[in-house]
């Protein structure tokens, strides 16, 4: 790297020490302010404790000035640890932007809540000799460093890894021309220019078909010139709005020859020092599509009189671990992809097609190794024991969701008929109980439908529906998540390297504005008793089956953090659980393998465990593998988004019912029906009057008329525009706004939206988006 500018360094912050006070003294607001600020995201109450010296009583006096600086806005917790507001964490993920005046790396961080303000720009430093050297346009994982960020930057990191290169390629839909000038390319991204397109090589490529082309030359004068190296078809297909998201997101989705090599030279499972399982009638049940499955499941009454009423429950879980070996080829290549991709026709998969559709996947009648956990139930639910094992199984049938589910009803098939006493009634029995432990446990429990795409042959869209949530889906998720504890458990018995899946509680800000939009519908969040789940659900329970739900699920949701992976644990807040280990996915989940070969390693199941050292790489691998999950989120949403504005681009005109799904001082998100696609209405676009957002109540109130468009209200809408690159939906809004008795309630000044007539008629799919979606476990 080159060395850091000379010149007028910046003022140095006197460091806090625990001299700094009289002895005696309790440190003042200020010096605890000045030692957070110092250690971002490693001052916890245990930490400042220590550094200050306050032992006993004392620490209760702490305890109480933390909770007023977080009260004020002044600090909030994550992960246990205490930060300033708008601080970054020791190790994050960020977009390489621009290079500054000496020609060093800028960065922004990659997750960066808005409502802290402008993303900070970091001055990013890259190591000397042969490693990959990121550029503008790259993403990469940094470490915060303490060193002179310069005038253009706030604060400075050390590269340690280099996540995402820019692709060379370009992406966009090829147009023709009339007369004999050449075809040329529109490109997805806006910011890229339109290039002339080679015409004596188009692959086939159409006129409105996606196409990657690469410049080949420069002329000196006029636009660059592009040869075609791959045609996608049509953009109304779902590969090529998918492919979109790929290259949008840049996300790995082609193997390595070595990987493929590696995963073609792995050979089956035998016996060998495993216990066979090969007898315990294991099933499947998974999606109708599934074409990987990694977990098995089996359940029976215990017969240990002690235990009168309880159950035992088998999950048995693909052994992936013994194909993908640490530091080899396809070991890599998962790291770097994270998890696989889900789009609405295929699949983006962390592993190839031989490890997970064939060798790890646990193919109904055909032998194949696992990773199992066989654990033991009292008749209240409560977890009373379990043990891990390392089998040979062989999976009695293969079932999906719905035939599950039939079956139980009494609607059985050739193949359900003879598993519905042996098999499915103990499972059905076996979650009976576990469903008693969880309500005891008394998790979130947030009501919101997720939208599927159905695609007709040729991969265009057929109907968008919300599918019916089955006790099916509910008993494998139960089973899935026990597993998980007895996952952590062990691991954290054994003192194992571990990561975790943490979810933090809600941070003070946003609590705050949960409570605003609460109070401006009478509602309120209870005053004692510590945040818990039960205290959103105790909301949430009050709105059921009212038109308030919706709206109450969506604001709720928005109040929760974001799950992630860290070695550091916290617990799960969501799942109100001490103790969260992904376990059961590690065909498409690479946390999952670092779990499993904890377990192989802790259990002395053979030599293909977590390597020696890994424990001071556990914090990256956390951040990378938590941000690809969130690159893998947002890819399946925006192929979502686009298919379905492709879809309502021949409904323009027609009008729909709908729900405000969110507002802004730039107008309202209209979240529709039938549907649940999203689209925006301009503030400036609404009636003749002057609206204004009001922050606290979620709404925009007409200055003159009072008319008032709230957060959760059911609105009539009219399609005026579809964007299909860009996944938006503009429409015009039909239904005249409430008048409201009295004024609204608002935490703040009110922010006016934009002028009368002045708003854009079409707006980016970045700044047209609810933020909203379901929190992964």
């Amino acid at each position: 790297m080159s060395a850091r500018r000379t010149g007028p360094a910046k003022p140095t912050r006197r460091k806090t020490t625990g001299r700094d006070k009289t002895p005696g003294e309790f440190p003042s607001r200020d010096a605890i302010l000045t030692f957070i600020a110092e250690n971002p995201g490693k001052a916890g109450k245990r930490e400042i404790a220590r550094h200050f010296g306050i032992v006993g009583a004392a620490r209760i006096q702490l305890k109480k000035i933390l909770k007023d600086l977080a009260e004020d806005g002044m600090v909030e917790k994550r992960q246990k640890r205490l930060i300033r507001p708008g601080d970054l964490p020791p190790v994050f993920v960020v977009s390489l932007i621009a290079r500054d005046i000496d020609g060093e790396l800028l960065g922004e961080p990659v997750d960066w809540d808005e409502e802290a303000g402008q993303a900070p720009k970091v001055l990013v430093l890259t190591a000397k000799g042969k490693a990959p050297q990121p550029g503008v346009g790259d993403r990469a994982l940094i470490r915060l460093a303490d060193i002179d960020s310069g005038p253009e930057a706030q604060h400075t990191g050390r590269v340690i890894k280099v996540l995402e290169k820019q692709q060379g390629a370009v992406l966009g839909i090829l147009r023709h021309r009339e007369g004999e000038r050449p075809p040329f390319l529109e490109p997805i991204d806006r910011k890229q220019r339109e290039l002339d397109v080679d015409p004596t090589d188009l692959k086939d490529a159409k006129d409105g078909d996606l196409v990657s082309v690469q410049v080949v030359r420069t002329g000196k004068y006029g636009t660059p010139r592009a040869a075609i190296v791959e045609r996608f078809g049509s953009m109304k297909s779902e590969k090529a709005v998918s492919e979109i998201a790929l290259q949008v997101h840049s996300i790995p989705h082609v193997f390595l020859a070595a990987v493929e090599l590696e995963s073609e030279s792995a050979k089956p499972v035998t016996l060998g020092k495993r216990e066979d399982w090969r007898k315990i009638p294991l099933v499947t049940i998974d999606p109708a599509d599934a074409k990987d499955h990694d977990d098995a499941v089996f359940a029976e009454p215990d017969e240990d009189p002690a235990n009168e009423g309880g159950h035992i429950a088998y999950v048995a879980i693909a052994d992936v671990a013994h194909y993908i070996r640490p530091g080899s080829a396809l070991d890599r290549e998962a790291h770097l992809r994270g998890n696989s991709v889900y789009f609405p026709d295929r699949v983006i998969p962390m592993l190839p097609e031989r490890i997970s559709n064939n060798l790890c996947s646990l193919r109904e009648k055909e032998e194949r190794p696992a990773m199992a956990v066989r654990m033991i139930f009292d008749k209240s639910g409560r977890k009373v024991s379990h043990t891990f094992h390392r089998v040979l199984m062989r999976s009695a049938a293969k079932l999906s969701y719905e035939q599950a589910q039939k079956a139980i009803e009494g609607i059985t098939d050739d193949k359900t008929e003879t598993l519905v006493d042996g098999v499915l009634k103990p499972l059905w029995d076996a979650y009976a109980t576990l469903k008693a432990g969880r309500d005891a446990r008394e998790p979130l429990e947030l009501d919101l439908p997720e939208r599927k795409i159905k695609l007709k042959d040729d991969g265009t869209v057929d109907h968008v529906f919300v599918p019916e949530r089955l006790d099916a889906h509910k008993l494998i998720e139960e089973f899935m998540i026990q597993a998980n504890v007895a996952a952590a458990e062990t691991l954290e018995k054994k003192k194992s390297p571990l990561l975790y899946r943490i979810h933090d509680a809600s941070s003070p800000e946003k609590l705050e504005s949960l409570k605003e939009f609460l109070s401006t519908i009478d509602m309120k969040l209870p005053s004692s008793g510590g945040l818990r789940p039960a205290m959103f659900n105790g909301l949430l329970a009050k709105v059921k089956d009212t038109p308030q739900a919706p709206v109450v699920n969506e604001v709720v949701l928005r109040s929760q953090a974001q799950a992630e992976y860290s070695p550091q644990n916290i617990g799960h807040f969501g799942l109100n659980l001490r103790r969260y280990a992904h376990f059961t996915s590690p065909i498409r989940r690479y946390a999952d393998l670092i779990v499993h070969r904890g377990l192989v390693k802790a259990m002395g199941f053979g030599d293909d465990g977590l390597p020696d050292g890994i424990e001071s790489k556990l914090d990256v691998i956390g951040a990378e593998i938590s941000s690809a999950e969130r690159r893998a989120m947002l890819a399946e949403r925006d192929t979502i988004d686009r298919l379905i504005a492709l879809w309502m681009s021949e409904q323009i005109g027609a009008t729909f019912k709908g729900r405000i799904a969110g507002v802004v001082k730039s107008g309202m998100f209209i979240r529709l029906a039938d549907t649940g696609a999203d689209g925006f209405v301009p503030a400036s676009t609404i009636g003749l009057d002057y609206y204004r957002y009001d922050e606290g109540s979620h709404s925009l109130i007409g200055d003159k008329s009072g008319e008032t468009y709230q957060l959760g209200d059911s609105v009539e809408v009219k399609l005026v525009e579809a964007a299909p690159f860009a996944g938006a939906l503009r429409f015009e809004i039909m239904t005249p706004g409430r008048i409201v008795g009295k004024r609204l309630r608002s935490s703040g000044p009110k922010k006016s939206g934009p002028p009368r007539g002045r708003g854009p008629s079409r707006r980016s799919k970045a700044s047209t988006k609810p933020r909203t979606g379901k929190k992964k476990r």
